[in-house]
């Protein structure tokens, strides 16, 4: 997943980042609010929001996203504990609520969960024909056998599964799978999914000519 990290603790910050990324994630990392506003244009697959920032409030920051039609999800992070301020920033606009210190293991036990949510899946693979798919998981079959895939060839097929149904523009499919870096190769992106045509077979992932692409027909 593309995650947007908004945190000013540089500690805690760094952390999350390492330990995200190492579980296949791509992290954006600020420590802002307006930072993190500089970013609204790019495409991600969730948020994690501090609440008290330099700047202001993230439970402020989340409702504006709300308000501008911005159903990403969002988890709050967050030494705050009573339960009004668990209300409080739920009611915010956040999915989820995780209280500081917590283990990174739970929030990353809680992103595979909204993986399965998102992907429609319900821990069940994604079926493609031949071929099954288990996203959170990261395991790939084509009749019953297992496949290998890339770490960029996970987070392209992640990034469709999650927008299942969905035409997704190439240009937000590129700052999905490569985060920053999606300029680096102006073709990368196509040569990921040839890769993927070639070990999956070519019906896993529909062009839509002059749009984008799409997961294929299950």
């Amino acid at each position: 997943m593309r995650l947007l990290l908004i945190e000013d603790d540089d500690i805690l910050g760094d952390a999350l980042k390492d330990f995200l990324q190492g579980d296949g994630h791509r992290v954006d990392w600020c420590r802002t609010l307006s930072a993190a506003s500089s970013l609204c244009g790019e495409p991600f697959d969730a948020y994690l929001v501090d609440w008290q920032l330099p700047d202001g409030e993230g439970t402020t920051w989340l409702r504006a996203r709300r308000s501008s039609s911005d159903a990403t999800p969002a988890f709050m992070l967050t030494a705050r504990d009573l339960v009004a301020d668990k209300i409080a920033g739920l009611d915010s606009g956040a999915d989820d609520y995780l209280v500081k210190p917590f283990p990174p293991e739970e929030l990353a036990a809680r992103l595979r969960a909204l993986q399965r949510r998102l992907a429609g899946g319900h821990g069940a693979p994604i079926r493609l024909g031949p071929v099954a798919l288990d996203v959170a998981g990261r395991q790939a079959w084509v009749h019953d056998q297992p496949v290998m895939l890339t770490g960029r060839e996970w987070a392209l097929m992640e990034s469709l599964s999650l927008r299942r149904g969905r035409v997704v523009p190439k240009a937000d499919l590129e700052r999905l799978v490569m985060g920053m870096d999606h300029l680096v190769a102006s073709n990368a992106l196509e040569v990921h999914v040839s890769g993927l045509r070639r070990k999956l077979g070519p019906e896993v992932i529909e062009t839509v000519r002059g749009v984008g692409y799409r997961l294929g027909a299950s």
